[in-house]
């Protein structure tokens, strides 16, 4: 009979992907389980790799660094989240705990550490943030995704692995890309990731220039939940959709070139896959400034070119295309040397380490 490994962290699908990335191998040894909150990203993209009772539901409070009324209700959510984690952890008796950070990781590696359980902790960006700043001092291994983040976890037992990135991915089929995207042409594809809702800003500018791109480029828009514009579609080479899943990976297969923000596990997948990128990260005023530096470690490893947002205008975006694809072959070269698939089996040996 397996044994249990529960995974947890949400709040975004940069908290959850590189999760997804790991199913595959761990089921082979354990049965897995996840702990999240109902309303989550976090809910609806882990639950189709999942036995339906294999979701475990929590309260979580989100912890902001801004005054607002829910910061008084919010430590009484953590609370009673912490209480439901210890329940279930006693119920499930795992073996380790793999967490990916977000405000639901928080009362569930909490709970880990009172009974004992041992945790594993995976940071995707260059700083951690402060959710797993809270959590970091409590887990027996951390992993993260840049080499420079292991200064930022100076008192805990680090390693830098990269970031675990869907094999699925590499699985591409041009046809079925081009089918998918309605592509009767030859002219090269721009694929735009802009479906969070702070990429709002760049898509109302990608939509000022969205013709003029179409005269270059098969435009293929991954928009965001009602955030469709069904007057786009009478536009020749221009594709739109909401949320892209399973199919994802016949897109990138097709794609030259795309435009995205700059969160971790997005970067590290399109490096996992070849892609240039544009990147426009959040600006600090409305984040924590990850993105920035993120987006910043990529340019200078020659895997991305960045346009900060107070740069960014429809003469800017379209100028910074051009010269992406222009010189794609030379950033494909400089991607090619990274080898970002190894960082897979390195997490997996130390999930396995700490049970041994």
């Amino acid at each position: 009979m397996k044994d249990n490994i529960v995974l947890t962290g949400g709040g975004t699908a940069g908290h959850v992907m590189p999760n997804i990335a790991l199913i595959p191998d761990l089921e082979k040894d354990f049965n897995i389980h996840y702990i999240g909150t109902y309303e989550g990203y976090e809910h609806w993209l882990v639950n189709p790799y999942l036995k339906p009772t294999n979701y475990h539901v929590i309260k979580a409070g989100k912890l902001r660094r801004y005054l607002s009324i829910q910061n008084l209700k919010d430590p009484i959510k953590v609370l009673v989240g912490f209480k439901q984690s210890i329940s279930i952890l006693k119920k499930l008796k795992p073996k380790v705990v793999f967490s990916k950070g977000g405000f639901v990781s928080v009362p569930v590696v909490f709970a880990a550490k009172l009974l004992g359980i041992p945790i594993v902790l995976h940071e995707s960006d260059l700083t951690p943030g402060l959710a797993n700043r809270l959590a970091i001092p409590r887990c027996d291994k951390v992993c993260v995704s840049f080499e420079s983040t292991l200064r930022h976890t100076k008192k805990a037992d680090a390693y830098y692995t990269g970031t675990p990135v869907r094999k699925e991915l590499l699985d591409g089929n041009r046809e079925k890309g081009r089918e998918l995207c309605n592509i009767d042409d030859h002219k090269p594809v721009l694929m735009i990731m802009c479906g969070s809702q702070g990429a709002v800003a760049v898509n109302d500018v990608v939509d000022e220039i969205v013709e003029k791109l179409c005269r270059k480029f098969h435009v293929v828009h991954i928009r965001g939940k009602e955030n469709l514009k069904r007057e786009f579609d009478k536009i020749k080479g221009y594709t739109q959709f909401e949320f892209v899943g399973e199919d994802l990976k016949h897109i990138f297969e097709i794609s030259d070139i795309v435009l995205s923000r700059a969160g971790a596990n997005a970067i590290f997948e399109l490096l996992a896959v070849n892609l240039p990128s544009l990147l426009i990260p959040l600006p600090r005023a409305s984040s924590r400034g990850d993105q920035i530096l993120n987006a910043e470690h990529f340019k200078a490893n020659g895997w991305a070119k960045i346009i900060y947002q107070e740069d960014l205008n429809a003469d800017s975006l379209y100028k910074g295309l051009l010269e992406l694809y222009a010189d794609k072959a030379q950033y494909k070269k400089a991607m090619k040397k990274a080898n970002p698939d190894l960082a897979n089996k390195k997490i997996l040996n130390i999930i396995y380490s700490v049970i041994e």
